[in-house]
């Protein structure tokens, strides 16, 4: 809910603040993401009977007030949306809470989360025709509104969320599984708010958008089948007790499919997604006279690998300037993964998230190249389960590490991206966005 940052706003000059002026295009592409600037092109009208708001995601909390500070004051408005602890923002000035905001944990679900999702369902019960459900789904929402199907514990999704993060699998993979695992995603709160009118506004955190992806698609339909969420399992060497897997095995868990009747006159809507977010840091780098290349907001891969792929570029452009010319600017986003590598006796556990990750393969691969400078941040404020958003990386990065005793293979090697990057001062720390675009990496090369 805060102020947007426009494009044409003045830039620190990048040449001689080039870390401030990577963070100005960061809090851009962030502000172009938040709720309260885009989320009233969408609203529906307001019903005959009730609206019911409903949702899950990092961003609930500013979809929430935005709603409410959108929404017709003389219109009925009530309902339940979850969010990730310490990830509702202030209430802005004048504006009255109509609906109900919790909080539980993410990336590995709580009870909290369950207890939270339970009684979203419930307010389901008795809704009519005349009745409108307004659904407000963002990123994290997989696990903050977990329902364990039938014979799975709230333990067992515990630990197969956490093995489905630690494997290195893409979102789409780990929200397959998780759909066909589960009493509420998939589509099944749409088919449950039957026969009301659903819409659903939803903030992209994936790569290609899919609503059926974000937040593993609660009240869209689901084209994924039980046989594909068994292999995923097994291509991974994830466990699931027997009689869930003869679930799975005989369909009994299948997820309501895109010509299923529950869906008719629902209706969905990006109302932010990564490549607008990207656009507008573009426009804020050309309004400093920078040259721009959006090479994907689709992004995905081994966050180390992708690194060290933009440092090849990069390098291609300071030494050789090509493809591009300098200066330029070079943004990308989308999900990239961490593979978890096991730890050898007595070695300290790494911290950090995909965006540190990418900036050590990034500064390992760039080897010191001069005039080049980076950001990589998740743009919901959080790296994993850490305090900082991403890292920069510098010219002068690996030297100044060297001087703090830490080497860079090490690091990787126990993927503690947190540790190397905290000792040279350079987390980029910025607390929850109350939005969630997914990633952002913009690399300066002067």
């Amino acid at each position: 809910m805060t102020a947007s940052t426009s494009p044409s706003a003045t830039a620190p000059d990048p040449r001689e603040a080039p870390r401030a002026f990577l963070e100005h295009l960061y809090r851009v592409a962030v502000d172009r993401a938040l709720p309260l600037s885009t989320l009233g092109a969408h609203l529906p009208k307001p019903p005959k009977g009730r609206t019911v708001v409903l949702g899950a995601g990092k961003a609930g909390g500013s979809m929430v007030q935005a709603l409410e500070a959108l929404w017709p004051a003389d219109a009925p408005l009530s309902g339940l949306v979850v969010t990730r602890y310490d990830h509702i923002p202030p209430r802005p000035a004048g504006v009255p809470q109509r609906i109900e905001i919790v909080e539980a944990a993410h990336p590995v679900p709580d009870a909290a989360g369950q207890q939270a999702a339970e009684r979203i369902l419930a307010l389901t019960q008795g809704l009519t025709a005349d009745d409108l459900v307004l659904c407000l789904i963002s990123g994290g929402g997989s696990s903050l509104l977990v329902l364990p199907a039938e014979g799975l514990t709230l333990a067992d999704k515990q630990r197969i969320n956490k093995q489905l993060l630690d494997s290195g699998a893409h979102i789409g993979e780990m929200n397959c599984v998780r759909k066909h695992l589960s009493r509420i995603k998939g589509g099944r709160l749409a088919a449950a708010c039957a026969p009301a009118r659903v819409v659903t506004l939803t903030i992209s955190d994936v790569p290609g958008d899919d609503p059926a992806v974000i937040a593993s698609g609660p009240t869209v339909p689901d084209a994924t089948t039980c046989a594909d969420a068994l292999a995923i399992l097994d291509r991974y060497g994830i466990e699931v007790p027997a009689p869930v897997r003869a679930q799975l095995e005989s369909g009994a868990l299948e997820t309501p499919k895109p010509d299923d009747a529950v869906f008719a006159g629902h209706s969905t809507h990006l109302i932010a997604t990564p490549q607008q977010s990207l656009e507008a840091a573009a426009a804020a780098a050309r309004a400093a006279g920078i040259g721009v290349h959006v090479l994907s907001d689709e992004m995905e891969g081994e966050s180390r690998e992708v690194g060290k792929v933009h440092a090849a570029l990069a390098r291609a452009v300071a030494l050789r300037g090509e493809p591009f010319a300098r200066p330029c600017v070079i943004l990308s986003g989308g999900e990239t993964t961490v593979t978890i590598r096991p730890r050898q006796p007595g070695q300290a556990k790494g911290r950090g998230g995909r965006a540190g990750e990418f900036c050590l393969g990034l500064a390992g691969a760039l080897m010191g190249q001069p005039q080049v400078w980076a950001l990589a941040a998740d743009t919901d404020g959080i790296d994993g389960v850490e305090d900082n958003a991403g890292a920069f990386v510098t010219p002068d990065t690996l030297a100044r590490a060297t001087t703090q005793g830490k080497k860079l293979s090490d690091h990787l090697d126990r993927n503690d991206a947190y540790g190397y990057f905290d000792a040279i001062g350079d987390l980029f720390v910025t607390g929850p966005t109350n939005t969630n675009v997914n990633d952002f990496r913009a690399i300066l090369v002067l």
